[in-house]
């Protein structure tokens, strides 16, 4: 029996709040810069919890001797908040290089930029273990854990062999790769076999449901259950991503595992409300000041990862200033492309690339009172983002490969009433919920030109009549009802 303290049991790298030091040398624990997403609704979880657990991980000098931290945190109810030490040559290994050099190149479909020669699967191993060692510890008989994403993948095999008494959820918030894609990677069999010790395993839609029970299924042998029609809340056929039924579970040895398609919603009324305030309005003024200037403006918001198709947006933007003579002057492009972590070669390289890029076309078309594109990689404050969705005429969101994209869903929560109009990639997993959106495909010059001129001369009802759809599709699936729909499925029979 287990002597544990929860019932219930998150496990994700990042801490709910972060860490940060006051004047006078005191820890505090601050909300991170975004009010919406995931973190906040895995922490409101823990309203309905008497006794819940978090676990993610701390940086240590050396782990000799170090014990896991626990720390009781107060908002926004009592919960345990446990920290396993790490040393920097662990968190190199097993999050910069395993998971964001071998996993991240696969999970997004680009193979060429796999590197498995510096990977220690060893260490890989060890962390994860860490990870399902502290769930195991902290759970009381018969609680739930939750395990989040790819890097974690090891986990639930890990608690399944120590506690069989556990339900273990796991939620991938990443692609899942077609079958013939994630067989490149050497550990397969072994994180599938994990992966297939849970209860339920979650994706954002049925595309990436489906890749995984093929993967599943031919990999190691797993049964399938029979395909069901998917939810009215995805689009079944039309694009790239669409599927119009899914599997609804496996069975692999003498485990039943039942599949979810849920995509990770926004906070809609949050956003709403803060479109109206007076901190949104006063950085909106700002906007119209020094950008719009009575031009149209067009938002592109995402990271700096060479999966984002940030370089492919530049060219199109470029060519339709080749094209059309008569945009000189009328339309600006805003590129927010927050730059990652630093010691990472390949997305050092992909900033440069963005930024030589930008110059250079700023260079061309620049006039006395006009630069064509604005260019930022700073992490900008989540009331200035949702100003930014407020003066945008179009928001531009063209990825080669994303699992959802929130920032596409954000927007739609933003321009209610207001009109604006979606460019998205049919290459994320928003574009499977976003009826309403003008889709393109960024490997496409034509279809890339043709999506952008359509969006920017689009009519005011058109802008209105799609634009209402889109609301209606985040207002109605948020990422409150994300989180219910996933742990619901821990609770629903076994078919028979």
């Amino acid at each position: 029996m287990s002597k544990g303290r929860s019932s219930f049991i998150i496990l994700y790298h990042r801490t709910p709040f972060d860490e940060s030091i006051d004047s006078n040398g005191n820890r505090m624990w601050v909300d991170q810069k975004s009010p919406n997403g995931i973190i906040p609704t895995l922490r409101n979880l823990f309203r309905n919890q008497e006794d819940g657990t978090w676990i993610a991980w701390r940086r240590v000098n050396q782990t000799d001797n170090a014990e896991d931290e626990l720390i009781e945190m107060k908002n926004p109810a009592p919960f345990t908040l446990c920290r396993i030490p790490l040393e920097d040559k662990q968190i190199s290994s097993f999050y910069h290089i395993t998971s964001k050099e071998c996993f991240w190149p696969i999970l997004h479909t680009f193979p060429t930029h796999f590197n498995v020669n510096n990977a220690d699967w060893g260490i890989f191993e060890d962390v994860n273990r860490y990870f399902a060692n502290a769930a195991c510890y902290q759970a009381v008989e018969g609680a739930t854990v939750w395990v989040h994403d790819y890097n974690l993948w090891l986990v639930p095999g890990y608690i399944r062999c120590k506690r069989p008494d556990l339900k273990i959820a796991f939620f991938h918030h990443t692609p899942f790769p077609s079958n013939d894609v994630f067989a490149i990677l050497p550990w397969r069999e072994q994180i599938l076999e994990s992966l297939l010790c849970c209860d339920v395993v979650g994706f954002h839609i049925p595309r990436y449901t489906e890749n995984f029970a093929r993967a599943a299924s031919t990999i190691v042998g797993a049964k399938r259950g029979p395909k069901v029609p998917v939810d009215s809340k995805f689009i079944p056929v039309g694009t790239a991503l669409s599927e119009g039924t899914v599997t609804s579970y496996l069975e692999y040895k003498d485990q039943h595992i039942r599949l979810l398609s849920s995509p990770v919603g926004t906070s809609p009324d949050v956003i709403q409300e803060l479109s109206w305030s007076a901190s949104v309005e006063s950085h909106g003024e700002l906007i119209v000041q020094d950008t719009k200037k009575g031009r149209k403006l067009i938002l592109s918001a995402s990271r700096v990862d060479y999966t984002k198709g940030n370089e492919a947006l530049l060219l199109a933007f470029e060519r339709l200033l080749e094209r059309r003579e008569d945009l000189h002057g009328a339309i600006v492009l805003m590129l927010a492309c927050v730059a990652a972590a630093g010691g990472m070669k390949i997305y050092e390289d992909t900033q440069r690339a963005i930024e030589e890029m930008a110059g250079r076309i700023n260079g061309r078309f620049s006039q006395i009172d006009w630069v064509p594109i604005r260019f930022s990689t700073r992490r900008i404050p989540y009331d200035e983002m949702v100003a930014w969705f407020c003066q945008a005429d179009v928001c531009w969101i063209t990825p080669l490969r994303d699992g959802l994209n929130l920032v596409a869903k954000e927007y739609a929560a933003a321009r209610r009433n207001r009109g604006g109009v979606l460019v998205l990639s049919e290459f994320t997993g928003a574009s499977v919920v976003l009826d309403g959106a003008i889709l393109t495909n960024p490997y496409s010059n034509r279809r890339m030109d043709e999506s952008i001129e359509s969006a920017l001369f689009m009519g005011a009802k058109a802008q209105r009549d799609r634009m209402s759809r889109m609301c209606t599709a985040v207002e109605n699936y948020t990422v409150k009802d994300w989180a219910q729909e996933q742990l619901a499925g821990l609770n629903q029979p076994t078919p028979t």
